[in-house]
């Protein structure tokens, strides 16, 4: 069974910055820091 990975608050921060930033597609952001595309999201309520 594969163990669950924890994230730092620091590199959520980091990942949801590179988001809003928005000069790269969601897919390159989860490929750059090894997550799931899902994990990566742009949009907002």
């Amino acid at each position: 069974m594969t163990k669950k990975r924890r994230f730092s608050d620091k590199s959520k921060a980091t990942v949801a910055l590179e988001a809003l930033h928005g000069d790269k597609t969601e897919q390159e952001i989860a490929t750059k820091h090894k997550i799931a595309s899902r994990q990566v999201a742009t949009r907002t309520r």
